[in-house]
C-alpha cells in the first residue's frame, strides 16, 4: 500500500523573503529556501491580501473567485473552492485542517472566507482586533496540537504578524524583521514536529505580497508583487516543480502530491 504524503501550507502575510534571509535573522527560512525546491513568483494586481489568498487557496484567478479587494463584496467563492475542499470532495476520508488569525480566510462568520466548507477541523481569532502578537502565538499552539495528536492530511497554517509590523514600521527596520524570526521560529518549530512524526510530508511555504521600504502595499512595483513558493520534503524527496510557476498554479500542484 503505498504511503499518502501530507502536506503542510505555511501562509506568512507579506513576507519579503530575501529581504528577512538577507538580514540574518531568519535562519530556518534561509536553510529550506538553499536546500529545498524554492521558485520566487509574481502575484497579481492589486497586491493585497484578498486576491492574493484567494488565487493561492483556490487555484483560480480574480475572473473566477472574484476576489478584488479585502471587502470581498459579490466574490464568487462558491465557483471557486479552495484546495482543502477539492481535496475532501475527491476523497471524503481525508483530514484537513487550518488555523488563521486573519478573519477573511477562514471565519465563517467573516466575509468570504476563503475556506468556507464547515467539514475542515478549523481554528480562528482575530488578530485585527486582539493583534497578531498574540494571535499568531494561539495558530502556532492550535496547529503544534492538532498536526501532532490528530495529523491531517492536508492544513493551511497562516501567520499575520510580518505584514502587521510591515504596516506599521515599513519593512526596512527593526520590528519588521523581530516579527520574521518570530515567525521563522514558529516555521522551525512546525518543520520539527514533521520530522518527529516520521510519516512523510511536504512542507510548503508561501507568501501572498511584499511591502514597500515605507510599508503598504497594493501598487505595482516589483516589491509589492514580489512571492515565493518553497516546497520541502520531509521523510521523502523534495518536489519536483517547474521552474517557473504562478501563484494560481501552486493548489493543483499540491493536491496531485495526495492523490
Amino acid at each position: 500500500m503505498k504511503t499518502r504524503t501530507k502536506i503542510l501550507i505555511v501562509g506568512i502575510d507579506g513576507l519579503m523573503i530575501h529581504r528577512v534571509i538577507d538580514s540574518g535573522r531568519t535562519m530556518h527560512l534561509k536553510s529550506l529556501r538553499d536546500t529545498s525546491y524554492f521558485v520566487d513568483t509574481v502575484v497579481d494586481m492589486p497586491t493585497v491580501s484578498g486576491p492574493s489568498w484567494s488565487t493561492i487557496l483556490t487555484g483560480q484567478r480574480q475572473n473566477v473567485h472574484g476576489v478584488i479587494d479585502n471587502h470581498f463584496k459579490n466574490h464568487k467563492l462558491a465557483d471557486a473552492p479552495d484546495l482543502l475542499t477539492r481535496a475532501l470532495n475527491s476523497n471524503s476520508d481525508l483530514k484537513t485542517y487550518a488555523a488563521a488569525g486573519w478573519p477573511p480566510l477562514i471565519d465563517p462568520n467573516d466575509v468570504g472566507p476563503v475556506i468556507s466548507d464547515s467539514r475542515h477541523l478549523r481554528f480562528y481569532n482575530d488578530g485585527e482586533k486582539l493583534g497578531y502578537l498574540q494571535v499568531d502565538e494561539e495558530v502556532l499552539n492550535h496547529a503544534l496540537e492538532t498536526i501532532k495528536n490528530i495529523s491531517p492530511d492536508l492544513s493551511f497554517v497562516y501567520f499575520c504578524g510580518v505584514d502587521e509590523a510591515g504596516h506599521k514600521y515599513g519593512s526596512v527596520d527593526t520590528p519588521y524583521f523581530d516579527a520574521a524570526e518570530r515567525i521563522d521560529g514558529y516555521l522551525k518549530s512546525l518543520h520539527q514536529l514533521l520530522v518527529d512524526s516520521k510519516d512523510e510530508w511536504v512542507l510548503v511555504v508561501v507568501t501572498d505580497h511584499g511591502h514597500r521600504d515605507e510599508g503598504g502595499h497594493g501598487g505595482d512595483s516589483h516589491q509589492e508583487r514580489a512571492s515565493f513558493v518553497i516546497g520541502h520534503g520531509v521523510n521523502r524527496d523534495h518536489p519536483q516543480w517547474p521552474d517557473k510557476l504562478a501563484p494560481h498554479e501552486l493548489s493543483d500542484l499540491i493536491l496531485k502530491l495526495i492523490d
